[in-house]
């Protein structure tokens, strides 16, 4: 009989995970994974992660399997909190959901997993996993999930072959209200539960205070600039090589004070991210003001009004090759091979029209269409048909 540990994060999703998995026949152990201590920063007085672990061994006595918590609050202040803040401070923005998968769940978690003779490691992630033949090979696939409303694939866009090969992804068939229905089915406590917003596992922290904990706050101006600025205004040049065409379309403007009029100030330029509009202040605009680049050396936001800004806009992105994932390993691109895909740069966003193109260095994304704030540190993952097959860094 095979052995698998599922993640119960507390929640409707990984509960009837576990039902499913028994049902089919495994000896399932459930595990709660508390990855926080500091209470300090957490929104309200309930301690969620309290509730979560107990919810979670509510679910495995209804389930009659055996639960026990571990703490990788280090692990997690090591490799994802201290990550962030890094990255905060280099003025990108990070998605910690993606890597919580790769670093947390699937590395330290599975480690343990594997440590208590697990088969296999189960999540409730809204997506699938398949196993083709190739050359003799068994090589796994990464699939969105049956629900277009909940896939979650895009936070799986960092597994390696050696983690999805232990991976099982028991509700990536059903929806959502499939779930729901499944667990009233069953009487799980959890079955009515809200869904979480808060950060991977951390509950309900409010991200700018936690932040401001850490980064010291650091008055500077807020510069509205027009879309009439002459870098947006100029025409393109000539290129000789499609490599250069792409390197131009990939820069970003770079912006100096001189080039807006200064409209308000703000506390730190390392708390906003491109694409923002709340938490401006800065009011008597004709459309609403939205950041289009931090300088986080210079402390300054630059705005623009309206979503249409040319400052939001781009269609052609850059991964590094230390940044730059396949799932796929054996359809990784070679140097000057291209790949139609369809692909995306943040979690709910409709998957897009896009090239690949591996040059030397790195590889380019040329979207057909043009996206709104690409913004470094951010995942930008790609897909063929249902599959996704590689993912990588904005830079």
């Amino acid at each position: 009989m095979k052995r698998v540990i599922v993640g119960l994060s507390g929640g409707v999703d990984s509960s009837v995970a576990a039902y499913l998995l028994k049902e089919q026949g495994y000896e399932v152990i459930g595990l709660f994974m508390k990855n926080w201590h500091d209470d300090s920063v957490t929104i309200s007085d309930e301690c969620p992660w309290l509730e979560d672990s107990n919810d979670a061994m509510l679910v495995a006595d209804k389930l009659g399997i055996p639960f026990q918590t571990v703490d990788l609050s280090v692990q997690y202040k090591e490799r994802i909190v201290d990550y962030m803040f890094n990255e905060y401070e280099k003025g990108r923005t990070p998605n910690p959901d993606v890597l919580c998968n790769r670093e947390i769940k699937f590395d330290v978690f599975m480690d343990i997993a594997m440590e208590l003779g697990a088969d296999y490691v189960a999540t409730g992630h809204y997506c699938r996993k398949a196993t083709i033949e190739k050359d003799g090979q068994h090589i796994h696939q990464l699939l969105a999930g049956v629900d277009n409303n909940k896939d979650q694939s895009y936070f799986l866009c960092q597994l390696s072959q050696a983690q999805l090969a232990k991976a099982l992804f028991p509700i990536g068939e059903l929806t959502k209200p499939e779930v729901r229905k499944i667990a009233k089915a069953q009487d799980l406590i959890t079955a009515e539960k809200k869904d979480s917003q808060g950060l991977c596992f951390i509950g309900k922290v409010r991200l700018p205070e936690f932040l401001q904990q850490q980064l010291k706050p650091k008055e500077g101006v807020i510069v509205e600039v027009d879309e009439s600025l002459d870098v947006y205004n100029q025409s393109q040049p000539e290129f000789n090589t499609k490599e250069s065409e792409l390197a131009f379309l990939a820069k970003k403007p770079e912006y100096t004070i001189s080039d807006g009029k200064v409209v308000g100030q703000h506390q730190g330029a390392h708390y906003f991210t491109k694409g923002q509009r709340k938490g401006l202040a800065v009011g008597g605009t004709k459309e609403p003001l939205f950041v289009i680049e931090t300088d986080v050396e210079e402390n300054v936001i630059y705005t623009g009004q309206g979503k249409n800004h040319p400052g939001l806009l781009r269609n052609v992105l850059f991964v590094s090759n230390s940044e730059l994932h396949w799932v796929r390993e054996d359809l990784a691109l070679k140097e000057d091979e291209t790949m139609e895909v369809m692909a995306r740069i943040r979690y709910r966003q409709p998957l897009e029209k896009a090239t690949l193109h591996k040059v030397n260095s790195g590889l380019y994304v040329e979207f057909k269409n043009k996206q709104s704030a690409i913004t470094e540190g951010q995942f930008v993952a790609w897909y063929v048909n249902d599959e996704l097959l590689g993912s990588g860094v904005i830079s």
